[in-house]
């Protein structure tokens, strides 16, 4: 499998502009900018983007492990927070709220942090991952 997306700049870092399309066209020239990521400008940012994938994968991921494991997820709702300090990405911050019958703590535990751990998009990312799972 490949997937692909393209991005697109004019002018300089400041005052510049781009855009950003995925073949899906989920993003279809979708502004991003300086502002858009280093203030509250409209449009989209390298670091949404990477925890929208980051909290989409490990929810997945969970999702499968908890089917391999008998038990069947009524909800499973992930924030993923990506922290950018001094100019690099140090963290993605997982925050998980799941409804899951019959399941007790420990098992939700233990199954939410092997996702955490396998997920592909954690397994690329090489900077830290931490999870607080709630179970409701």
């Amino acid at each position: 499998m490949r997937r692909k997306a393209t991005a697109q700049w004019n002018g300089n870092l400041k005052e510049g502009k781009g855009s950003l399309t995925t073949d899906s066209t989920a993003l279809d020239h979708t502004q991003y900018s300086f502002s858009t990521r280093f203030e509250n400008g409209i449009g989209t940012n390298p670091e949404e983007l990477l925890a929208a994938a980051h909290a989409g994968c490990f929810t997945m991921q969970l999702s499968a492990y908890l089917s391999e494991s008998g038990f069947v997820p009524e909800e499973l709702t992930t924030v993923s927070t990506i922290v950018f300090e001094n100019g690099s990405i140090v963290r993605s911050e997982l925050e998980l709220k799941g409804k899951v019958p019959t399941i007790t703590e420990a098992e939700f535990q233990t199954i939410a942090h092997k996702a955490k751990e396998n997920c592909p998009v954690s397994k690329a990312f090489s900077f830290e991952k931490t999870l607080d799972a709630k179970l409701l």
